[in-house]
């Protein structure tokens, strides 16, 4: 979908939304549906090539609406109000459209997780590849154990955040299996890329997780926010997490009751993300978006390339999907300056991590629009506030 569909499209969904709240009261306030109603109704698999637009709105009225509640029918007096107007709603596609995440502290989730379980939490020691492997786990275990603890969890990466670098969980769930500690991986970014078969030996061992995170919201053009979590045994979550208060209880209350526990510890309202999900699987199809995936890796070991071709430079870590770490070579100030160069001229944005005790540039391929020529002039523009500051005396 270009610009011009997408206005094409979007005049059309506005209209479809007006019609739809205009004429609300004339739809059934409470679906007549069993839950899994839907299996019979859509097919297992995403389609390998892209749907039209016009056939996904006939199945919204096929499929979705016949088990939706209406909570915006004059005729819905439960719970409590969901709000909704039409500000609210073109506000709402601004900031879609704008994509801003404004955070500067809400990250780190292992860690806040450990201090609100009120638990010891310890990092790993990683091998020179900033990978977790085996042998690193397992001593860490059997010390904790001489130390009178209970290890009961450990978090796997597939693709971290500094250097998007991928734990051995060949190794590391065996060893969980055994010791009954529950593995959980968090492949936010890099799960997306195991669409793509090349990528996919990179998953080997996920036989031995019990549970698996991805974020398609970083890389399937599905935008914020939209996680998607599998469990092996949901009865341990619902189990850990079951409250039933009055009001909540009905009929069909263990359908999608995973989602719930987790998510709804202040009864937050979730929000219709598998939607989005479904739009995008069918309009760009397996290969358009495993052609995405390829495209942002391609670029990133354009830049690689680029990097490796200047003497004053050098790569940090292996680059195996769209992340670049580079520095200059010298200190840890000197890169530090160089990114404050960088940032501080505004024609592009890197933030740094640090690796082996380096002060280190990421450049991670980020947008949906980014092209080859927008690579190459990046470069250009580093390049340029590198000769900047090596003129300096103190450089």
């Amino acid at each position: 979908m270009d610009a011009a569909e997408f206005r094409r499209r979007g005049r059309e969904m506005v209209d479809y939304i007006a019609d739809y709240l205009e004429n609300i009261e004339q739809r059934p306030v409470y679906p007549d549906v069993e839950p899994g109603y839907l299996r019979t109704l859509i097919p297992t698999e995403a389609p390998t090539e892209p749907e039209s637009y016009e056939d996904i709105i006939k199945d919204v009225e096929r499929v979705i609406m016949p088990g939706v509640t209406h909570w915006h029918s004059p005729y819905f007096f439960a719970y409590y109000a969901a709000a909704s107007s039409y500000p609210a709603m073109l506000a709402d596609m601004l900031c879609t459209a704008i994509g801003c995440i404004g955070f500067s502290w809400a990250h780190s989730s292992v860690e806040r997780a450990a201090l609100i379980g009120g638990v010891v939490m310890r990092k790993v020691p990683t091998d020179n590849n900033y990978t977790v492997v085996g042998d690193a786990l397992k001593k860490m275990v059997e010390e904790d154990k001489a130390a009178g603890l209970i290890p009961f969890y450990f978090c796997a990466t597939l693709g971290t955040t500094p250097s998007c670098a991928f734990d051995r969980i060949t190794e590391l769930g065996p060893l969980c299996n055994k010791e009954n500690m529950w593995m959980h991986i968090d492949a936010a970014y890099a799960g997306s890329a195991f669409i793509c078969p090349e990528f996919r030996p990179l998953l080997n061992g996920v036989e031995f997780a019990d549970s698996f995170n991805f974020n398609p919201h970083k890389w399937l053009l599905v935008n914020f926010d939209c996680s998607a979590l599998w469990v092996k045994k949901r009865a341990d979550i619902i189990g850990a997490f079951k409250m039933e208060p009055l009001y909540l209880k009905h009929e069909n209350q263990e359908s999608g009751r995973i989602i719930t526990d987790l998510n709804q510890k202040t009864l937050i309202r979730l929000r219709f993300r598998s939607l989005k999900m479904w739009f995008v699987f069918r309009m760009y199809g397996l290969s358009g978006i495993q052609a995405h995936i390829r495209k942002q890796v391609a670029l990133a070991k354009e830049f690689e390339s680029l990097v490796r071709a200047d003497q004053r430079f050098e790569i940090c870590a292996e680059v195996i999907m769209g992340l670049v770490c580079f520095r200059l070579k010298g200190s840890n100030e000197r890169n530090q300056n160089l990114l404050k160069r960088i940032n501080t001229n505004r024609e592009i944005h890197l933030v740094p991590c640090q690796l082996s005790g380096s002060f280190v540039l990421r450049f991670a391929i980020c947008s949906r629009a980014t092209e080859s020529r927008h690579i190459q002039q990046a470069w250009r523009h580093i390049t340029q506030m590198t000769f900047e500051l090596l003129q300096e005396p103190s450089h």
